[in-house]
């Protein structure tokens, strides 16, 4: 199966190339260092630095990213553009020798919605961190059911084999297909709806629809407008499994306009899922039980990013 490339984002998925296992070395001087990498399960990016700040994205533990300002609070800019500030407990800073074996290692894949790095390969063992699906660990190898795995700081623990693959693996047997997109979708279903969230932790729309590709090695564009952009755009009634829906903004008289301002995965029938509230199925047809008022008669069009 041909790999899905957008080229808006090719550096993203570069980032993430395969490569020889080997140790991550941690800065010195870190202040003075302009790339960094996600340490933790899910990053949440704010609008200022400070925890009452608004909440815009996230970043999944793995992610390398370029660091602007350095404190307790650093401003930093994923591989997508999306800029933010996180908490500096959220990153590990990196020389260029500690970022290029970090880049160039074999990489852990999670597939588990959620799951626990321990110190040993015990159930029982104290925990390092947790995971959610979608993040990176370089893989240090095999012991057991257990995977050995590092962490971008220099920490080593020890993950589940059912909840992580290897990437070379992982890329080998992964499905890009419609049935598959919706059964990674559905395994977000009543998990919440968080503003500025694109993780199993929460999600907002768009940051739900970018989740799930993200798991099929999609890379997708962050927002709901620019995803409508550079997807093939589709007619509502060429709707397959696996696409998106876009929905429109309404203006203060109550029409809809063109301009989008939400997204949801088509799963068949007219049903779609989507985070509002909660992460939920709707239909978009009137006599079905599942009928969303609210969303449904903004349906604007479809939008595909799949190869079939």
């Amino acid at each position: 199966m041909k790999r899905l490339t957008i080229i808006l984002l090719v550096g993203l998925m570069a980032a993430f190339g395969e490569g020889r296992a080997s140790g991550v070395e941690r800065a010195e001087g870190q202040a003075a260092c302009s790339r960094a990498v996600v340490r933790i399960s899910v990053c949440n990016m704010r609008r200022s630095g400070d925890y009452d700040a608004e909440m815009i994205s996230q970043a999944l533990l793995g992610t390398p990213v370029k660091v602007f300002s350095t404190g307790r609070w650093n401003e930093i800019e994923t591989p997508d553009g999306y800029r933010g500030w996180v908490h500096e407990e959220a990153i590990a800073l990196l020389d260029e020798r500690g970022l290029s074996a970090w880049e160039s290692a074999e990489k852990l894949i999670v597939t588990a919605m959620t799951g626990l790095v321990h110190e040993e390969p015990a159930e029982d063992s104290p925990t390092i961190s947790d995971i959610v699906g979608g993040d990176r660990l370089e893989y240090l190898g095999a012991r057991g059911s257990w995977l050995r795995a590092g962490f971008p700081d220099g920490r080593v623990g020890y993950v589940r084999r059912a909840d992580a693959v290897r990437e070379s693996l992982w890329r080998r047997t992964l499905r890009q297909d419609g049935e598959a997109i919706v059964e990674t979708a559905l395994r977000f279903l009543g998990f919440p709806y968080i503003w500025g969230g694109m993780s199993p932790k929460g999600a907002d729309c768009s940051g739900l629809v970018r989740a799930v590709l993200w798991m099929h090695d999609i890379v997708i564009p962050r927002d709901s407008g620019p995803m409508s952009e550079y997807c093939e755009r589709l007619d509502l009634s060429q709707l397959r499994k696996g696409d998106l829906i876009f929905f429109g903004r309404l203006d203060p008289d109550g029409n809809v306009t063109r301009r989008v301002n939400h997204v949801g995965i088509y799963i068949g029938d007219g049903r779609y899922i989507h985070s509002l509230g909660i992460v939920k199925i709707s239909s978009l047809r009137k006599e079905d039980e599942l009928y969303d008022p609210i969303t449904a008669p903004r349906a604007l069009f479809g939008g595909r990013y799949l190869n079939k």
